[in-house]
């Protein structure tokens, strides 16, 4: 019980030079994913609703209801608990629409799904945070006592996935040729960059770290578990073919982690539950996405 109470007062030590490199980092991996996306992809969505309204539906408002549920029932200290909103808030992560190609699921709905979902979380992920964790007592009584300008965080989103994804597909649009060399490049080298940044930046606080893992890694293995488990029985409930049901399935159960760590940083002084659990749910969704991807491969 001590451990758990240590969770709720330890802070991260992460200095102004820090975030700037975390925020320019997230910036990229967004505008190297946008380097993908036209304006012409969010077509795809017109002509096929019913998949992209599921996904939508799957990740935007299951997850976060699911997430409230696994919250009373595990009932984690409240930093964590705060975290596990926030992850479970954040749009679809960049990795999703190579993680469906490797699975051989619906890419063109990945790709469109990724890029809506990242403008609509500008508005979604500050609302859907604010709702989910005032619902439960715990961790509505840690808001009131950090008091969160949302109107900030709204900014915050805005500034490092809306205006990025804009200027992807801008580029895009008028130099084709320019994005496809551009995303080659900077696609492996911004997830690098991120990489190094979560190592460097946790090596200053590898022990408290490593004291808390046996007690973090069951609570994200159950909450990813659930997340891409919503995501695989929308799609099997509305049956929908098994590419859009691969691609709801990991679209919904990898989250954009980065965007929870760059919010926890800025606005909550690197609250120790809230970061320790976002920064491994960016560790482990993306070991269990990849072997889902590579199993799901060989299944036609």
């Amino acid at each position: 019980m001590q451990a758990y109470n240590e969770l709720d007062s330890i802070q991260l030590n992460f200095s102004p030079q820090d975030l700037l490199f975390l925020n320019l980092a997230l910036a990229l991996i967004m505008y190297g994913v946008a380097l993908d996306l036209r304006f012409e992809d969010f077509k795809y969505l017109v002509k096929n609703p019913k998949s992209f309204f599921l996904g939508v539906f799957s990740q935007f408002l299951l997850l976060p209801f699911l997430t409230w549920i696994l919250v009373h029932l595990i009932n984690p200290p409240p930093s964590v608990a705060l975290g596990m909103f926030l992850v479970a808030a954040c749009p679809g992560g960049n990795i999703s629409n190579f993680l469906s190609n490797l699975a051989k699921g619906n890419t063109a709905l990945s790709i469109s799904l990724t890029g809506f979902s990242s403008f609509l979380s500008i508005i979604s992920t500050p609302v859907n945070f604010a709702i989910w964790a005032s619902l439960y007592g715990p961790t509505s009584n840690l808001l009131q006592e950090i008091s969160l300008d949302f109107k900030d965080a709204f900014f915050t989103v805005a500034l490092i996935l809306g205006i990025p994804l804009l200027l992807g597909i801008l580029t895009h649009q008028n130099a084709p040729k320019l994005a496809e060399k551009a995303s080659r490049i900077l696609k492996p080298l911004s997830l690098l960059i991120f990489a190094a940044f979560i190592v460097i930046a946790f090596m200053g606080n590898l022990n408290l770290f490593l004291s808390y893992i046996s007690l973090i890694f069951l609570w994200v293995l159950a909450h990813n578990f659930i997340a891409l488990g919503a995501g695989f029985l929308t799609g099997k409930a509305f049956k929908l073919p098994l590419a859009d049901v691969k691609t709801l399935t990991i679209e919904t159960g990898i989250q954009n982690s980065g965007l929870g760590l760059v919010l926890i940083f800025t606005y909550f002084n690197g609250l120790g539950g809230m970061a320790f659990i976002t920064a491994f749910w960016g560790i482990w969704h993306l070991i269990s996405g990849i072997t889902i991807a590579t199993l799901w491969k060989y299944k036609e």
